[in-house]
Formats: structure tokens, sequence, C-alpha cells
């Protein structure tokens, strides 16, 4: 007998127990040990007949539910076993409901609760009517864009195309009860935020986990904000690795592009919406996070997310009109697609943490191909040490440590030999330290 997730060993009864057993009778089920230790070692308990009785009398009266709850012995002592199955309706504990969650007890309420009841009756947030959203709200540009999408990568026929936005709605099964859905509200309107608070992306640059220097927010329809994201993170937010091929100047980030994107559609797509939190993305000079307010799909592991799984997604609507759209495929794949990218690019594999309420992916970049920031203190430090013509070469290094004598000649107009002296100049004086070997090194600004 192993403890787990879905087992518990109590050495005694108490009344509090009755909200672990609805904490189990809400998630995957579970079973109670009453009169068993920590190390699993059966000490007893006295009461064992009395509680027999007493103990689904507590059960059916707090809950109204019924459990198996048995009479079993070992080594001439007596415990208790309480089996609670795992109901397909919600069930509260005393008016409150409480939740499994790994090896912790959850106690649900606001979105969350709000989330769980819908599960439970099998509806999702992003299928349930919003009456507020009229036919003047769905945008007309929105609606031609994701027609020409859904035409072109062939996954709706061409008549899609002479469809009035009303009657296409409809077709995308965006209206519920005569009333357009979240959904709707999310990818065909232009300000989700009028109707919906978090329903955006932040973006923030950190020099440490302390130190945020600049962020940005995107806002908009989830049929935008993809490319939206990608954009501003390349233009601001990551360095490419700069290397030529002949006279063919090559351009790689430390995530691969189809990496990235597939990380941002599926935290757009599998989000807690009701949660009210943006997507936040947390960028630094060698790793790149993205922590999204969503959760796994029954009995799933960060385990089972990385390994082959079915197409299980939080929100239904969203990832029909995505596929639709040829954002994504509906097999699952996101994921696989996202570790044969970075293995193909010679990157490391994303991480992926999974806690009750978020996920987080984490990409980290190769040493070879981290372009370290120059800060104001940095700066600071050295501009007592160097002349103004070492300083450019400084500004150079900082934009890619990796540049060669010949490319760093060609920026600043002059000859590799009196790039070689600065160079030499600026190691002497301790300032940059050359990492690796002359062909495959870099420079490295020393702080």
């Amino acid at each position: 007998m192993v403890e787990h997730q879905n087992i518990e060993w109590k050495t005694k009864w108490k009344d509090e127990y009755l909200e672990w057993i609805c904490g189990y009778a809400n998630a995957q089920g579970g079973t109670l040990y009453i009169g068993v230790d920590d190390n699993g070692n059966v000490v007893g308990i006295p009461d064992s007949r009395k509680l027999l009785e007493d103990i689904p009398n507590k059960i059916k009266n707090a809950m109204s539910i019924v459990v198996d709850v048995n009479l079993l012995e070992k080594d001439g002592k007596q415990y208790l076993e309480i089996v609670v199955p795992s109901y397909p309706v919600a069930i509260s504990c005393k008016g409150v409901y409480h939740y499994r969650s790994g090896s912790t007890k959850q106690i649900l309420s606001g979105p969350e609760l709000e989330s769980f009841l819908l599960r439970k009756r099998g509806a999702t947030w992003d299928n349930m009517p919003l009456p507020q959203l009229n036919l003047d709200d769905i945008d007309d540009d929105l609606v031609k864009q994701f027609k020409s999408l859904a035409v072109k990568k062939g996954r709706v026929d061409s008549s899609v195309l002479d469809e009035p936005k009303n009657i296409l709605m409809e077709k995308l099964q965006l209206t519920n009860a005569g009333y357009f859905t979240n959904a709707a509200m999310l990818l065909f309107s232009k300000n989700p935020d009028k109707w919906q608070l978090g329903a955006y992306t932040k973006i923030g640059f950190f020099e440490t986990n302390a130190d945020l220097l600049y962020q940005d927010e995107i806002h908009g329809s989830l049929l935008e904000q993809v490319d939206k994201i990608i954009e501003v993170i390349h233009l601001k937010y990551m360095k490419a690795k700069i290397t030529y091929a002949g006279m063919q100047r090559i351009e790689r980030y430390f995530v691969p592009d189809e990496a990235l994107r597939e990380a941002i559609l599926n935290a757009l797509c599998h989000k807690q919406y009701e949660s009210c939190i943006p997507i936040q993305i947390s960028i630094y000079d060698d790793r790149l996070y993205i922590a999204n307010c969503g959760k796994l799909p029954e009995n799933w592991t960060a385990e089972n997310l990385m390994s082959k799984h079915s197409s299980k997604p939080y929100n239904p609507s969203i990832a029909n009109v995505y596929y639709l759209a040829g954002f994504i495929e509906s097999w699952g794949r996101g994921v696989e697609k996202i570790c044969h990218a970075c293995a193909e690019d010679g990157v490391p594999q994303p991480e992926y943490t999974v806690h009750p309420g978020d996920i987080m992916i984490k990409f980290s970049a190769p040493e070879d191909r981290v372009i370290r920031s120059v800060t104001p203190r940095v700066t600071e430090k050295v501009t007592e040490k160097v002349t103004e013509k070492e300083q450019q070469l400084l500004n150079l290094i900082s934009e890619d440590p990796a540049y060669t004598t010949a490319v760093m000649a060609n920026k600043l107009a002059v000859s590799r030999k009196t790039i070689a002296l600065r160079l030499r100049s600026l190691k002497e004086k301790g300032i940059i330290v050359r990492i690796g070997s002359d062909a495959k090194g870099y420079w490295k600004i020393e702080e």
C-alpha cells in the first residue's frame, strides 16, 4: 500500500476529512485509510465499529453522496478504507466545493468554481452566451480575414466567402441560445477587453527576476494577437544571432520561429479567460517564459503533455476556429511540433512547469546563441576606461558577441588590423574576454 495523490493515510478520523472526500469526489476519486500512519503502517483504531456506522451517515448528510466504507484488519489491528468514486456532477460539502489537485486540496471559488461547474455540466466557458454582444460588434474586417485564411487553407468551402457574418457565426458554432458566445467575442470583436478583463498578452524584458526594464501589452482579437506578439518580440525583445553563409546574412533567434508560434497559439487557445489574468511572456537575454492561466485535462501531468496525446482543448470553440483558419492542427501535435522545431534548430528542449492554476513553458538559449545586453550600469562602469572608438566596438559586441573581425571592420569602415588592436586593448583593460575558439567563440563583456 503506497500513498500518492489518490491515497491518503490518517491515524484517526476527524470530521475535517469530509472535505478531502469531497475533493476526491470532484476530481479523479481516491481512497482514504483511517488507522494508518504516515509510513503506511497499520496502527489501528479503537472505535472502528462505531465509525463504520457514523462515517457513511456524516458523508451523506454533508454531501448527499454514498461511498464505500470498509472495515479491514491486519496483524490484529482494525482500520477503515473509505473508497470515493469520481462523480460526474459537482459535489459540495456543506455548501463549499473542494477539489483534489495533486497532493493538495483546494477550495473552489470565483472564476475557478464557475469553470468547474461548467465542465461538470459538459459545457465550456468559451461556448457560454454573451447577451451584450450584438451583430454590430462582430468586426467585418476580422470576418473577411478569417474567410480568406480558411478558404486558402482548404478547410472550408469557398462558398463561405458569400456568407453574411451572422450565418457564418452560426456555422462556426459561435452562437448559443440565440446569442453570440464568449468565443465569438474573443475572436471576432476588435476590443475583447470591453467584455472580458485580461483578454490580452503582457510582454516584459527582464535583466534579473526583479528588474523589469520595459514591457508591452498586446490587445485585440485572438485572430490578430498571434502575429502581433511575434512581431513585437522579434523587433523589440529578442536579438537574432547573425551569421553569414558567403554573402548571405542569416538571422537565428534562440527560440525557433515555429516553436515560438506554436507555444503562443497553445497559450491563447488553452487559457482560462474567465480568470481575467493575461498571458505573461517574460524574456531575458538567455531564456523566455510563457505563463498561462490554464489547466491540463483530468488525470494529465507534464509527462502526458510531453508525450504523444490526443487533442483536448480547454476552449474547443476557439480551437475550432483556429483549426479552420489553419493556425493549429486538430491532432494535439502542438507540443510535439515545438519539441521537433527545437531539435531541428539545435537548441535545448522546452521545459514545462504545471501548477494547479497555471502552466508555464520555458525556452533556454544555448550559450553560443546568447546575446548579452549592455545595461546602463555596465556602460557607466566602462566609460572611464575606454576611448570613443573602443566604445563603438563595445556597442557592436553588445549587438552580437559572435561578430567576426571582418564583420566588425565592415560595420565600422576600418581595417581588420584596427579592429584587432582595439579588441586587444579592451581585453588588456579587463573589459572583454574571449569565450571559446577564434573561429566559433564569442566576446563577453565583463561586468
